[in-house]
């Protein structure tokens, strides 16, 4: 079967960093389009940053110059490194990957920014 496992989450005071992961398993994920969610209580899950198949990268305006999406393929395998982590940014983290129709959704891994 095919899943999404993140890691990497947990709590960090202001100006900290965190590095997620999300390990995919049970297909090849170097064909996919993948990407990092957030949500907060309350709020609408956004867009956090996005990495292309041919390695293209976009970001939120809110995270642009502090959050670094990458991938390694031979790991089946993509990382957001956070950094200069401010209250704003707590929320749970979700990883995603997407070919044409077809997207999974990892189960979600909570990030704290708190003093």
């Amino acid at each position: 079967q095919v899943q999404l496992v993140e890691s990497g989450g947990g709590l960090v005071q202001p100006g900290g960093s965190l590095r997620l992961s999300c390990a995919g398993s049970g297909i090849n994920f170097s064909f996919y389009d993948m990407a990092w969610y957030r949500q907060a209580p309350g709020k609408q899950r956004e867009l956090v940053a996005t990495i292309a198949s041919g390695g293209n990268t976009n970001y939120a305006d809110s995270v642009k110059g502090r959050f670094t999406i990458s991938r390694d393929n031979a790991k089946n395998t993509w990382y957001l490194q956070m950094n200069s982590l401010q209250p704003e940014d707590t929320a749970v983290y979700y990883c995603h990957a997407e070919r044409r129709n077809r997207d999974y959704w990892g189960q979600g891994i909570q990030v704290t920014v708190s003093s």
